[in-house]
């Protein structure tokens, strides 16, 4: 079983539909569209959000782990916690995808999961 982490203020950020006005609502999409996507047999996925985003709810088929601090940082620590099970990180940030191939994590960009970009 894998393991989806999905960088939530990079994908929203990565097309511009007026998310600015409404981070939440925002993330909640993006929530709703990874819940409706296809997934590979046994893929646990797990949407992180910060800022003005924490708070959103998990729904049947995404966990959203609202981070405490930087959504980079909680990203990073669950990419090394998922890393004998294995892991992929979706974000298009350069840092952020060197951080977690440190701990074997592979990186896809936002259109993996919003082919709509």
């Amino acid at each position: 079983m894998s393991v989806l982490i999905v960088d939530g203020a990079n994908v929203v950020g990565s097309v511009p539909d007026g998310w600015w006005r409404d981070r939440r609502a925002a993330a909640e999409r993006l929530r709703d569209l990874l819940a409706r996507r296809e997934r590979a047999e046994g893929e646990d996925v797990v949407l992180v959000v910060e800022g003005a985003a924490r708070g959103v709810e998990s729904v049947p088929g995404v966990r959203v782990d609202s981070a405490p601090g930087s959504g980079d940082d909680r990203i990073v620590e669950l990419a090394a916690s998922y890393a004998e099970r294995g892991c992929t990180v979706v974000t298009a940030d350069r840092e952020l995808r060197a951080r977690v191939r440190a701990y074997g994590a592979q990186c896809v960009g936002p259109r993996a999961v919003r082919p709509e970009n």
